[in-house]
């Protein structure tokens, strides 16, 4: 990146980290989806088609070409998830008590900015934090020998160069700045009190994301993005009392090489009257690549592990827009996401499963620089089970058996401003196909 980029990813990146509270994952395993109040109305059924507006971006940057002149937007979620792990039988701990609520209430900010440069070339800059987890339940429970809490917090800043190649095909491409950050604790035994082991590393590394639109008839948007995954050297320290690595209470200096999965997202997007928008879309992210990545000590020795070993996840949506005036417009949306996680690796760190997305959102313009969305999300979750059992990856000897009970709420609000003049701008040159 230039010296300009590099000066603005720093930026954003600092701007974030003053206001995000914590991530927590609200997509598969780790992920956060909450990066547009836009497209979160319609559950992010074409939220690679341009539904998200400028946000799109974040799911496909070709999307940048349909934002004339000089465009920003700021998105603001509130992520109130509901987590409870009670232990059941054979469950020898579970005398000590359930977890309590083990998910953590999270603010998570994104933002996008565009500036149309002329008829074919567009620059933009994306600041997201695509993955986040906090887990936090109680000091003392049945299953602290696996888990006290879990935190994951990460800081994307996206540069983005988009080009109109014509009045039916556009794309993009740009580099991505990624800062991550690890801290894992769990209790050194199973009585109240006892000791911690404490995991945490940080690492910035870079990938980048690419994405092409495609509009074939007046009125249909076909749009597809693609995030790179991301190398992170993590380096840290693993703390641990006396009995558990050593005879004394050590902290280790340790490094992990861990690879975020890399993503596909695929949207479409149909007029269907003048009034009425529909959206689909799909997204394949592929967890698959994380294994079980290795800790290692100061001298190269393998100390610990970090048994993921997850699948692919996949999600599917479904959306619609009614525009009542030219001022408002409602949105709903409904989508099925088939978690990287099932019962044979689920841990008490991370319950996630699959889950049913419920969404309604509006758009308010009001005026030709000025607008508004709100949305809200309702996450059903299926019935989940844990059972840590001897051939499960995280079990230590101590059989743990729970049910968990989950849901979750979002609330998203986001500005949009355009800081040209939209009446003497470069013309909007919408992508369509005459032909």
């Amino acid at each position: 990146m230039s010296r300009f980029n590099r000066s603005l990813a720093l930026a954003a990146v600092s701007f974030a980290a003053l206001i995000t509270a914590q991530g927590s994952a609200q997509a598969g395993a780790f992920s956060i989806r909450e990066q547009s109040a836009t497209a979160q109305g319609y559950s992010f059924a074409g939220a690679a088609s341009g539904s998200g507006g400028l946000s799109s971006i974040f799911w496909n940057p070709a999307t940048i070409t349909m934002a004339p002149g000089w465009q920003s937007e700021s998105h603001l979620s509130l992520i109130i998830p509901r987590i409870e792990i009670d232990a059941v039988a054979p469950t020898q701990t579970r005398v000590f008590g359930n977890s309590g609520e083990i998910g953590q209430d999270a603010v998570v900010p994104a933002s996008a900015a565009s500036y149309q440069i002329n008829e074919t070339l567009w620059v933009g800059l994306s600041s997201s934090a695509p993955f986040g987890l906090v887990t936090d339940p109680r000091e003392n429970w049945s299953g602290q020998a696996y888990s006290r809490s879990s935190r994951i917090f990460s800081l994307n800043v996206n540069p983005i160069v988009g080009v109109k190649v014509n009045d039916w095909f556009s794309f993009a491409v740009g580099p991505s700045l990624q800062y991550f950050d690890i801290r894992l604790k769990r209790a050194a035994g199973i009585v109240p009190n006892a000791p911690s082991v404490i995991l945490e590393g940080d690492d910035i590394g870079f990938g980048f994301t690419a994405g092409a639109t495609l509009t074939p008839f007046v009125g249909t948007t076909i749009g597809i993005g693609y995030r790179s995954s991301i190398n992170h050297e993590v380096e840290g320290t693993l703390s641990a009392p006396a009995g558990v690595l050593a005879a004394t209470g050590v902290q280790l200096p340790i490094r992990a090489s861990l690879n975020t999965p890399d993503q596909i997202t695929v949207g479409l997007s149909q007029v269907i009257t003048p009034a009425v928008t529909v959206h689909a879309g799909f997204e394949w992210t592929n967890w698959s690549r994380l294994k079980t990545p290795a800790i290692l000590g100061p001298s190269g020795g393998v100390v610990s592990a970090l048994p993921l070993n997850y699948e692919d996840g996949y999600f599917y949506s479904l959306g619609l827009d009614y525009k009542v005036t030219n001022q408002w417009t409602l949105r709903a949306g409904l989508a099925y996401e088939q978690s990287p996680i099932d019962t044979e690796i689920r841990s008490t760190r991370l319950p996630d499963n699959d889950r049913i997305w419920l969404s309604v959102g509006a758009g308010y313009q009001w005026s030709d620089k000025l607008s508004f969305d709100v949305a809200y999300t309702h996450i059903f979750s299926k019935d989940t089970p844990i059972r840590i059992l001897p051939g499960h990856q995280d079990y230590a000897g101590l059989p743990f058996v729970a049910d968990v009970d989950a849901s979750t709420d979002i609330v998203s609000v986001a500005v949009r401003y355009r800081w040209d003049d939209p009446k003497v701008a470069i013309p909007a040159a919408p992508i369509v196909r005459k032909y």
